[in-house]
Formats: C-alpha cells, sequence, structure tokens
C-alpha cells in the first residue's frame, strides 16, 4: 500500500517533459497546443463530381455514352472554346434514349471505363406567359397601370 502511495504522490518535474524549453539553441519553438481530447480519424469531405451531358449512343446494355461540353480558354488566343469529351455512364434501367439530357454521378467504377451513373436532370420550371397583355416587359410586371388603365380607374 505505502508503495503505490508513494508512486502517486511522485512528481518529475523536467522542462522537458511538456516542450516548454528548447532541446537546443537551434531548435524552433512551437507555440504551445492547448490540451485536447483524443483525435477520432475523421474522413476528409470531397465534393462529389457531377457533369450534365447529352446521350449520344445507347447500344449497350446497361450503358449509355453521354457527350459532356464544356467550354476551356483557348491557350493562345484565350478565346472560349467548345471541348467535347465523351463519358460511359451506367443507366441501369435501360431508360436513356439518344437525344436525352442526364446528369452524370460520379460513383464506384462499375467495369472499365464506367465510373459514373445517369441520372435523369430535374424538370425546370418554365416561365408562364401572361394572357392579359402579352408582351414581355409590360407595365402591369411592373405594378404601374397603363394610361388606359387610369382612365377606367378614373370613371
Amino acid at each position: 500500500m505505502s508503495l503505490t502511495s508513494s508512486l502517486n504522490s511522485l512528481t518529475i518535474s523536467t522542462p522537458f517533459l511538456h516542450g516548454s524549453t528548447p532541446l537546443s539553441r537551434f531548435s524552433k519553438s512551437a507555440p504551445s497546443l492547448p490540451p485536447s481530447k483524443p483525435s477520432t480519424f475523421v474522413l476528409p469531405i470531397r465534393a462529389m463530381r457531377s457533369m450534365q451531358g447529352r446521350v449520344v449512343a445507347s447500344s449497350g446494355d446497361k450503358t449509355v455514352a453521354v457527350e459532356v461540353t464544356r467550354l476551356a480558354p483557348h491557350p493562345k488566343y484565350k478565346r472560349r472554346v467548345r471541348k467535347k469529351k465523351k463519358f460511359q455512364a451506367h443507366d441501369p434501367d435501360n431508360q436513356f434514349q439518344i437525344g436525352d439530357f442526364v446528369q452524370l454521378e460520379k460513383s464506384r467504377p462499375i467495369s472499365k471505363t464506367k465510373t459514373f451513373l445517369a441520372v435523369p436532370l430535374p424538370v425546370k420550371a418554365k416561365k408562364e406567359k401572361k394572357e392579359e397583355g402579352g408582351e414581355e416587359g409590360s407595365s402591369s410586371d411592373l405594378g404601374i397601370p397603363l394610361e388606359s388603365q387610369q382612365q377606367e380607374l378614373r370613371a
């Protein structure tokens, strides 16, 4: 009992324990970090690569070829030019035909050349034109009544 109590009360006081004193005059002093909890390994977050393109071939079973077009600056003339690249994508239900627009989502390698999954593009809401007026940018959009409407309001 006395041995364990003497070990618990034993304290070692040396400046080299916590790195507060540099070992030599040539070593750089590191800023002291606050004590922290034991760190757990956290996976780094990487952005998922996704692209949009047009299906150019769907002859294979569960596979479509998608052509992705992007704009890139010309190396010499610095003007933006269209660059096209074809990717093989997985289409498990064979739902896409030639000419469909799809979104490619990065996935695990399915085969030697297929690492993307073809997903249908979400439908964008179209702007509905008002039957009244019919002109784009009419004054009713701004909330200002026309002269003819002002006369009707006065009468």
